[in-house]
């Protein structure tokens, strides 16, 4: 399997690069996102077989398809270690029956975040590259972060030989528990900092050093590389092919369908890595319906799968699902590509540079938005979802999983869908007790762990110990800096 980048407009003369170069690398030379020249395809014989199997050796199947650098018995090792039970407990990704929907939960991991489906297996996989490729400098992992990505990626690279790691979050763009999270997080090689700014100023800081040429030049000659933990790195969107394929095996296997029918699937979405790992399942083979694709205020995305453009010239909200407030969706180009073609993503992406828009013809490029639905949630909507599914299911929702709670039910009712939904859930409630506690009408909290116990109390469902133990933690990272400064923060931290 070679990949290519999705700016590149000449793919038969291309700089194709293998799976453990795209691992490495993170992010294209010319600022574009590396895809594969192809999509394996699988029948449901396959599924079959992965029906079988536990989660692990159902990663290592799809991985092997993309990741032909690695041998299955790397894989499978690298796998097993990364989902262990003493990480994820006995079901990395699990899947529950919760009123008309199956919720698949993903945040059962270290950190308590759908993050660590990924972000515990591709430290493994750039070891595992480094070695393949002969590469002697040591890595640098550069990470923009609304929240959950941040200390998910500084979970899996702290102290992990010949790798640094800089986590860079919006001051005022995550939660108080995301950010204790970071803040407090053990390792030699780490460093964390906030910006005056919220997350696509990080992010769009984050990639424009990727592309300073002179900075590479100075961090290679002190014998570094940069590299990327974001969704915009293969290696971090790869592993998140595999929950869909697992959610699926699942819902055969426990009757819910039949091998073959159809599911609908709706993903919180912010930077479109998630939801595009759904898609691309489905352009695999799995049977997957329409892709909903729930926003909160942001709906920058929902507006586009509705009328074709996507508009970054509007307001920013800071919401209480956080990790969704994003107006940049990176992985977006990597759909345009997949579906239209180098050529159609470099334009529309040159002028989006230019011009903070693109439109999209729906009737002379109808494919996604046959594929795709976007529905938005509003703040009230999210808190009062909350409150229902506790009151009715006693079933306690994070934000973001509320909004896309609210947007599957929305889509159900108004377009009658026969098939099974899927809805993915990316967080543990407890990582925003304020938010949460506020919809079930706990009020007077002193700071966010009275108001966990407080939650505790009134759900019943225990506080994660990864959440609960942050109270004793020492705060190691106090730093905020303007976006402005990144590149020197960044040159700072690897060369002292």
């Amino acid at each position: 399997m070679k990949y290519i980048s999705t700016r590149n407009t000449n793919p038969k003369n291309a700089d194709c690069k293998s799976s453990a170069e795209v691992i490495i690398k993170g992010i294209a030379d010319d600022g574009g996102l590396f895809v594969p020249t192809e999509i394996p395809k699988i029948d449901n014989d396959f599924i079959t077989s992965l029906c079988k199997m536990d989660y692990p050796h159902r990663a290592a199947e799809i991985l092997k398809l993309y990741l032909t650098d690695f041998s299955y018995d790397e894989l499978l090792k690298a796998c097993t270690e990364s989902y262990a039970s003493e990480k994820f407990g006995t079901e990395p990704a699990s899947v529950k029956k919760v009123g008309d929907n199956n919720i698949l939960e993903l945040w059962h991991g270290p950190t308590k975040a759908f993050k660590d489906m990924a972000l515990q297996l591709l430290p493994r996989l750039l070891s595992l590259s480094l070695g393949k490729t002969g590469i002697k400098e040591d890595a640098l992992i550069l990470v923009a972060t609304s929240g959950d990505t941040g200390k998910a990626a500084l979970e899996g690279y702290a102290d992990i030989d010949r790798v640094k790691i800089i986590v860079f979050y919006p001051n005022d763009g995550v939660s108080n528990m995301q950010k204790r999270q970071m803040v407090t997080q053990k390792g030699n090689n780490i460093c964390v900092v906030a910006i005056n700014g919220n997350f696509d100023d990080a992010q769009s800081g984050v990639k424009k050093i990727f592309s300073d040429r002179a900075i590479s030049d100075e961090l290679l000659n002190k014998g570094i590389f940069l590299s990327s933990a974001n969704s915009i790195n293969w290696g971090r969107l790869a592993p998140q092919i595999v929950y869909y394929f697992s959610a699926y095996c699942d819902l055969v296997n426990n009757k819910t369908i039949k091998m073959g029918d159809v599911i609908d699937v709706t993903v919180p979405t912010g930077n479109f890595g998630n939801i595009l790992a759904a898609y691309i399942a489905g352009q695999m083979g799995l049977p997957t319906g329409t892709l909903v694709c729930a926003t909160n205020n942001n709906k920058i995305l929902a507006d586009y799968f509705s009328n074709g453009s996507y508009d970054k010239r509007r307001n920013f909200y800071t919401t209480v699902s956080p990790s969704m407030d994003i107006l940049i969706s990176s992985n977006l180009e990597r759909l345009l590509c997949l579906t239209y073609g180098t050529e159609f993503c470099k334009n529309n992406m040159s002028f989006f540079c230019e011009n903070s828009y693109f439109e999209t013809d729906k009737n002379k490029n109808p494919l996604i938005f046959e594929k795709f639905a976007g529905i938005s949630c509003n703040e009230d909507q999210t808190k009062e979802t909350i409150a229902k599914y506790f009151s009715d299911y006693s079933y306690l929702l994070d934000p973001h999983t509320a909004v896309a709670i609210y947007c599957a039910d929305l889509y159900k009712k108004e377009n009658k869908s026969t098939n099974k939904m899927l809805v993915v859930s990316t967080a543990s409630p407890y990582k925003f007790p304020y938010a949460v506690a506020e919809s079930l009408g706990v009020e007077n909290c002193k700071d966010e762990f009275e108001c966990l116990e407080m939650l505790e109390k009134k759900s019943g469902i225990k506080i994660p110990e990864a959440i609960s133990g942050l109270k004793t933690e020492n705060i190691r990272f106090r730093e905020t800096i303007s976006s402005n400064d990144m590149a020197k923060r960044v040159l700072e931290f690897s060369f002292k």
